[in-house]
């Protein structure tokens, strides 16, 4: 039987965890309209959903007009997620030129008050951070002040084959460093104070006890100290802390007004409370005011829908980069799933490239697919496994199984392989 100790400390981890070869398991819960057991069943924003009807088969490989008949399958298999997996609230948009728009919020923002989640809600994004740490990382490529296959020993010292672990390596995940999240003594510094603050070099001194789980680039493993070592990287050649290079050359330049690093455990209102089992005793609690410092560059941003619904099409694009930068961003390798490759801090997962996020009480994901230039953001206020499974995985199947048959959005992240606090 695996210790569910071990269990939540492997996957106190900050992104998307892509290892082993699994299928994730279909919806097998109650049909829509039942209400699954459980201790808390939110309440929705829309009416009771009907049973499900057939999903439509957009003809060829098209993307389903977001008509009412579709929308309203959309708005049921929503539901049926959140009393799958007993989400307290989730925010959902999608959209493609052509096709329509669906923005929906369900359920509540608050357990204790019933406040309404809403579209407008600042939410912390977990590892989607990875998505504008390795972006800031780029420009520098860009401007000739790093090089893709710089060893990080170059910039930062004492890293276990420092000398040829490169950049590309770490923002690839196939460094073979042991990921800090995943230390017995670091989950228990974390559980013990969630209010404690972290300094990068702490982070990395969970990490560096280890050993490497294997040489550089000889496969695929997500590991948060990659992006940690990563921030220190734009730090030293960008010339300012990463939360201000950030803000005037990443979120500045895409026009992102409430996505930013921050540098305490301010939450900006207004905003959803988060709630999570990743604790000391493994009892759900509101993690709302945790400090995010452990998670860095790694996974400790904050935004909302609609800088995230841009940030979707500019880091899928490559609107902040030169062509040549992205199509070396967009190179994936197998990440061990089929149908799932991994770029440079970007996914590409049966064609949607995006990533997603989970810090202990938020979910998130932000994906774009190119071929429709649709857009799916989803936001939530829980990282409670269902299964094994990411709420936000969960979501992303069900609406992609409506809308994109061809194209069903399936990240399995078993907890017994996972490596994060967070996505």
């Amino acid at each position: 039987m695996r210790n569910p100790t071990t269990a939540r400390r492997r996957r106190l981890c900050v992104g998307a965890v892509l290892a082993g070869t699994l299928s994730l398991p279909a919806l097998t819960v109650p049909a829509y309209g039942a209400t699954a057991p459980g201790p808390y069943t939110p309440p929705v924003s829309a009416a009771p959903a009907a049973p499900q009807p057939p999903s439509p088969t957009p003809a060829g490989d098209e993307f389903a007009t977001l008509d009412r008949s579709v929308t309203d399958q959309l708005d049921g298999a929503v539901q049926h997620v959140m009393r799958q997996a007993h989400v307290p609230g989730v925010i959902v948009a999608l959209s493609a030129p052509g096709k329509g728009e669906y923005i929906r919020s369900f359920g509540v923002a608050d357990k204790q008050t019933g406040r309404p989640m809403t579209p407008g809600l600042n939410m912390r994004i977990g590892s989607e951070t990875k998505t504008f740490t390795v972006t800031a990382m780029l420009e520098l490529v860009d401007r000739g002040k790093v090089g893709l296959d710089d060893p990080i020993g170059k910039y930062v010292s004492g890293v276990p084959n420092g000398d040829r672990i490169t950049l590309r390596q770490l923002a690839g995940m196939r460094s073979g460093l042991f990921n800090y999240t995943a230390d017995e003594g670091f989950y228990k510094a974390f559980t013990s104070d969630p209010q404690r603050r972290f300094t990068p070099q702490q982070l990395l001194s969970y990490s560096f006890r280890h050993p490497v789980n294997f040489q550089p680039g000889q496969k695929f493993e997500y590991s948060n100290t990659n992006a940690i070592l990563l921030g220190l990287v734009v730090e030293k050649a960008g010339g300012m802390p990463l939360n201000e290079f950030i803000a005037k050359n990443v979120t500045g330049r895409a026009g992102l007004r409430h996505t930013f690093l921050p540098t305490d455990a301010a939450f900006p209102q207004p905003h959803a409370r988060g709630y999570t089992n990743q604790t000391a005793t493994g009892q759900i609690e509101d993690s709302t005011d945790w400090d995010p410092s452990w998670a860095w560059a790694a996974g400790g941003m904050i935004s909302d829908l609609p800088d995230l619904r841009t940030w979707a099409r500019v880091v899928a694009t490559g609107t902040l980069l030169s062509t040549h930068t992205q199509a070396e961003r967009l190179k994936t390798e197998p990440s061990g799933i089929p149908g799932t490759g991994y770029g440079l801090g970007i996914f590409d997962v049966q064609g949607w490239i995006g990533h997603n996020g989970s810090l202990p009480g938020y979910e998130s994901l932000t994906i774009y697919l190119p071929e429709h230039q649709a857009t799916l953001v989803v936001l939530l206020n829980t990282d409670v496994l269902t299964n094994g499974i990411e709420p936000s995985t969960l979501f992303g199947q069900a609406i992609t199984r409506i809308v994109t048959p061809r194209h069903v959005y399936s990240l399995p992240e078993p907890a017994d392989t996972r490596a994060t606090p967070g996505s």
